[in-house]
């Protein structure tokens, strides 16, 4: 299936630049952390890694068969597999029995259409869709004791095994069941219009009426064809998509006050209201990450 508009620019805007790759021994319930601004990639080459995740931010893909379900609670890795963190969480992977795998740090500068992408994504079944690219990453990296300077061409191997992983991944992210998908999406044209609108500027002062003309409907119809198609009355989606885009410029560093002038509230107290209503934390707690740290 071919990936939205908008997360096909997300994938072609990806700017990621990998540091050096290392080789790490994990001993049994040993645990490898991955910190919140910390985006990898980890190729898991002898053993078996699990992790954790939260509602909504991680897939599991299968690179075989390039089939893809969102990920909630643990989740298991074993050689061959491979994991990516874009580093908008922390979080932990920890072997039981113990594990060899390849970690490469990475630094990615999304674009704004990038927020689209989920923020953990764990990839089965890699080495046999991909062996050229698995093949180079059970080489990939030195040891933590190694005194050897890096081979020549190491970065650019490097490289073009993330962007394999990457691509594979958030291409079969972006094919997810429209149900899975957020925002909800319109199957209705004049309603999908209203929707990509209200996406690209979610802190513009959106009036019925507005939204009524963008969809070419009268306001009564209009209201009563959206709540049916999308599940939410137009006002609680524009608010559903304000917290949504709140929670990714919060998680990314952006102050309380700017995000909410971003998001055309009028007060920093009318934001933080409405974001803990939504979310139960003030804006202040989920910036500083308290809800972002994802353990085993």
């Amino acid at each position: 299936m071919t990936p939205e508009p908008a997360l096909d620019r997300a994938l072609s805007t990806l700017d990621v630049r990998p540091g050096r790759a290392h080789q790490l021994t994990l001993a049994p319930r040993e645990r490898l952390a991955l910190p919140r601004g910390g985006a990898a990639l980890v190729y898991v080459r002898v053993g078996e890694i699990s992790g954790s995740a939260s509602a909504r931010t991680a897939c599991t893909v299968d690179a075989a068969s390039g089939s893809v379900a969102t990920t909630v609670g643990g989740r298991t890795l074993l050689a061959g597999d491979a994991f990516v963190s874009l580093g908008c969480h922390g979080l932990a992977l920890a072997s039981q029995s113990g594990a060899e795998v390849t970690v490469v740090p990475l630094e990615v500068a999304p674009s704004g259409d990038a927020r689209s992408l989920p923020p953990f994504v764990f990839v089965s079944g890699f080495a046999h869709a991909e062996p050229a690219a698995a093949a180079l990453a059970a080489h990939l990296g030195t040891t933590p004791n190694a005194e050897t300077a890096e081979r020549q061409g190491d970065e650019t191997i490097c490289k073009l095994m993330v962007t394999t992983v990457l691509l594979s991944a958030l291409r079969a992210w972006a094919s997810t069941d429209r149900d899975a998908a957020w925002p909800p999406r319109a199957d209705d044209p004049f309603l999908a219009r209203v929707v990509a609108a209200i996406a690209h500027d979610p802190g513009h002062d959106w009036s019925i009426g507005e939204l009524a003309s963008l969809g070419a409907m009268s306001r009564s119809v209009f209201a009563e064809r959206f709540r049916r198609d999308v599940g939410l009355s137009p006002a609680a989606y524009v608010s559903a998509v304000r917290m949504e885009r709140a929670k990714d410029l919060l998680e990314a560093g952006t102050p309380v006050s700017e995000t909410s002038r971003v998001l055309g509230y009028a007060s920093d107290e009318g934001f933080s209201r409405a974001f803990r209503r939504h979310t139960g934390v003030a804006p202040s707690a989920w910036r500083g990450g308290r809800r972002a740290t994802v353990a085993i």
